[in-house]
């Protein structure tokens, strides 16, 4: 196989049209870059230069492997640039996971900032719940998750490979048809809500949890009428009163038939983190992290009900 340092060598001599002055250029001694001349005319088994006391002269041979040399010099030079991009995150490919809520709300901030400051790095997305997110990243399927967890719910996270990073905190807002009776309220209380039909998300999810146990601090269980992990359709169903909805900031999206009130005597918060394995692995993963700390900063100006972890 060809050395590149050789062939570099080759066309530099060409070009300056003596070992000296290609010594001078390369940095190398001039016995450095006879012996490397050298070791590149064993290799093709071919002189390369015709050699007299004052000059030296390449041979056809030696325009023809320099000049197809240049072309592959280039192209290396080439891959070493991307090489040294991707060892620091500015070229590669990075596949995201997200639950939905933040995929709506906080991943335009983000993929718009990266898109804008990593253009080379491409990002692929794939959206589904923590339960299931967790065991891809594990596997290295995934570079990075966005997940949540209530702190009323106690949730382990695996420990050692992977790497939490806390990105925001969302207060839980009560939702009510506008014609609700408490919907004008200056204060509600959970002991008001006893005898309310609820809307929930899915029997085994944490939000589901989360509202069992928020009631049960209350003295009651409370009466579940409709499931739905979707916003929207929780939304749209306290909308035609069909019940009431305890969900995070990030669900909520303002609607004149539906009042988001605050219920002041539970300090119940939904936490956004991000989760991922060794930057050495992907080092894009490091410039995406600081994006969405980034882009949590604006959503917390924007978004009543997000408030910004606190970095160290």
């Amino acid at each position: 196989m060809l050395n590149p340092v050789h062939l570099r060598t080759l066309t530099t001599v060409i070009r300056t049209g003596s070992f000296a002055d290609a010594a001078r250029q390369l940095g190398y001694t001039g016995s450095a870059v006879s012996q490397q001349i050298a070791a590149l005319e064993r290799a093709v088994k071919m002189p390369l230069f015709e050699r007299d006391a004052h000059s030296v002269r390449p041979t056809p041979a030696g325009e023809f492997i320099a000049e197809r040399a240049r072309d592959a010099l280039a192209a290396l030079g080439s891959l070493e640039d991307d090489i040294r991009g991707i060892s620091q995150g500015s070229i590669g490919r990075l596949r995201l996971g997200s639950f939905p809520t933040a995929s709506e709300n906080l991943l335009p901030l983000t993929l718009a900032s990266c898109a804008r400051d990593h253009p080379q790095v491409k990002i692929l997305l794939d959206e589904g719940e923590p339960d299931e997110l967790i065991p891809l990243l594990q596997v290295a399927e995934l570079d990075l998750a966005l997940v949540y967890r209530y702190n009323l719910v106690p949730q382990s996270w695996p420990r050692g490979a992977l790497k939490a990073t806390h990105l925001l905190d969302e207060e839980l807002l009560l939702l009510l048809p506008k014609d609700h009776r408490l919907a004008g309220a200056d204060a509600i209380s959970l002991a008001d809500l006893r005898a309310e039909t609820w809307i929930s998300t899915r029997e085994g999810t944490s939000g589901a949890s989360c509202l069992r146990r928020i009631c049960a601090g209350a003295g009651f269980v409370p009466q579940v009428g409709y499931r739905s992990n979707d916003y929207d359709v929780v939304t749209n169903f306290v909308k035609s009163r069909l019940g009431i909805a305890l969900i995070p900031a990030l669900g909520h999206v303002p609607d004149d038939d539906v009042v988001a009130a605050h219920l002041e005597e539970i300090q119940v918060r939904r936490q956004v983190i991000v989760m991922h394995g060794s930057t050495k692995a992907n080092p894009a993963v490091i410039g995406v992290v600081r994006a969405l700390q980034a882009s949590v900063q604006v959503l917390a100006q924007r978004m009543p009900g997000i408030t910004a972890a606190v970095t160290g």
